[in-house]
């Protein structure tokens, strides 16, 4: 399932934890697609606490806690890591990291956690949502089989890799719009793993993350630049992205095109990409600006001349994601829809 859809479910899940109807979420999938992310993002949302415990650094008394004596009888020490109402919070989310790669006593130890909210005397707080998350079998990770009893506790979805809502993402947390255009024109690249290879370094959205640090570390420093992105995506990616970023030294005046005095369009595919995605980016940072409809007006007079008119509907669809419906109320939205309407019906 893609990411615009978890947060969604999420979300939902995280809210009915007030009402009784929670069930614990498990979320599968490949490393580096952003399972955590997502999870990170439900909690910040919500403006709540979120406490990661990594299940495959545990052994069974971390979760249990430690047996002391009490008179004539043995008493259990809570965790101080678990949720806790007075330090923690009366709402939150419990995240159980790296579920599959948790030793066998450890998962066993938390079945009772997961499904009952409780480990002998403690309680998970009723406005506490339990979320958990690890990589399937065959990723190449150190992963255990899910026992059924386990698996039986959650409701289970897989975490799918998506362009559009990488893209989305990317723009709100400044990653390069230069990694953002390279991906566009090579939107394969996204994520590519096959744990046959063994790789090291392999494109994931997390590491094009760091591809997107490096690019911004080492950019005055050709020698070391390539090098470093194929570090962080693999050989081929690496170079793939440096050579794209050198060739946009060809782009045409954005400042010109958002001024409304230049209407070249670069003959070079790749270039279109850089073209598009670098105006969604002056789009997004002009939204605010006493000028803004302007920009997005003389953005949406360009977005016509592209050859191929998808490549118009991706950058405006990537404009709605970043702004919202104020792109609906510019004046030159509509006969840009009317150009493409044709478009549109048969995509539809």
């Amino acid at each position: 399932m893609r990411p615009a859809y978890l947060n969604n479910i999420l979300d939902k899940e995280f809210h009915a934890a007030q009402s009784g109807q929670h069930t614990p979420v498990m979320l599968w999938g490949p490393p580096g697609v952003g399972k955590s992310q997502i999870v990170a993002q439900v909690a910040e949302r919500n403006q709540v606490a979120m406490i990661d415990i990594r299940l495959s650094q545990m052994e069974p008394s971390d979760l249990r806690g430690i047996p002391f004596q009490q008179e004539n009888s043995v008493e259990w020490a809570i965790p101080a890591m678990l949720p806790d109402e007075k330090r923690h919070g009366v709402k939150g989310i419990l995240f159980l990291d790296e579920i599959t790669s948790a030793a066998p006593s450890v998962s066993a130890a938390a079945y009772q956690l997961i499904l009952d909210r409780r480990l002998g005397q403690y309680e998970v707080p009723e406005g506490w949502a339990i979320l958990a998350a690890g990589n399937r079998q065959g990723d190449r990770g150190v992963t255990y089989t899910m026992p059924a009893p386990l698996a039986n506790r959650f409701s289970h979805y897989e975490v799918d890799v998506n362009l559009d809502d990488w893209v989305a993402w990317a723009y709100a947390n400044e990653i390069d719009e230069r990694v953002i255009a390279f991906l566009r024109f090579r939107p394969d690249l996204i994520f590519s793993f096959d744990a046959a290879q063994n790789p090291m370094a392999f494109p994931t959205p997390r590491s094009w993350e760091f591809a997107n640090r490096a690019l911004h570390k080492f950019e005055q420093s050709q020698e070391v630049l390539l090098e470093s992105l194929q570090a962080c995506v693999g050989a081929a990616a690496g170079i793939e992205l440096n050579a794209f970023v050198e060739h946009l030294e060809d782009m045409p005046d954005l400042d010109a095109i958002v001024s409304g005095t230049e209407a070249s369009v670069p003959t070079e595919i790749d270039l279109q990409y850089a073209v598009a995605t670098a105006l969604v980016g002056r789009a997004i940072r002009a939204k605010e600006g006493t000028a803004g409809n302007l920009i997005l007006g003389n953005i949406l007079r360009y977005a016509q001349l592209f050859p191929q008119r998808e490549m118009g509907v991706m950058m405006i669809s990537d404009m709605h994601r970043a702004i919202g419906e104020r792109l609906f109320a510019v004046e030159e939205f509509a006969l840009w829809a009317d150009s493409v309407a044709d478009l549109m019906l048969y995509e539809a």
